[in-house]
């Protein structure tokens, strides 16, 4: 019961672990989005994504080497790195879908 509700634990820290990075990948990526690319039509800003996109990987290796083992990256399914895609993505596509539609700059 003990060992169960231990992994249950470890798991759900994962998973809140894997949402937060994504989501703040996107975010920043969406932010850098809209302060590089000249609009909408800049391919700078789809490459500002893909960038937040590959960085993350590092970020996970590195927080599984300092103790969170159940954030392997060679143990990610399919079902895991589409999440990843995903959040990224959506997060990205709306902070900068907003700045650009409210004019909004830093």
């Amino acid at each position: 019961m003990a060992t169960d509700t231990a992994e249950r634990r470890a798991a759900h820290v994962r998973g809140v672990t894997v949402t937060a990075i994504c989501c703040l990948a996107g975010l920043a990526a969406g932010v850098i989005s809209a302060t590089v690319a000249e609009g909408p039509g800049d391919w700078l800003g789809v490459w500002v994504f893909l960038g937040a996109l590959l960085v993350q990987y590092p970020i996970y290796s590195l927080l599984h080497r300092a103790g969170l083992d159940r954030l392997d990256t060679e143990e990610f399914s399919a079902k895991d790195h589409l999440y990843v895609f995903f959040m990224t993505f959506v997060l990205w596509f709306i902070t900068w879908t907003i700045m650009l539609t409210t004019g909004a700059t830093i």
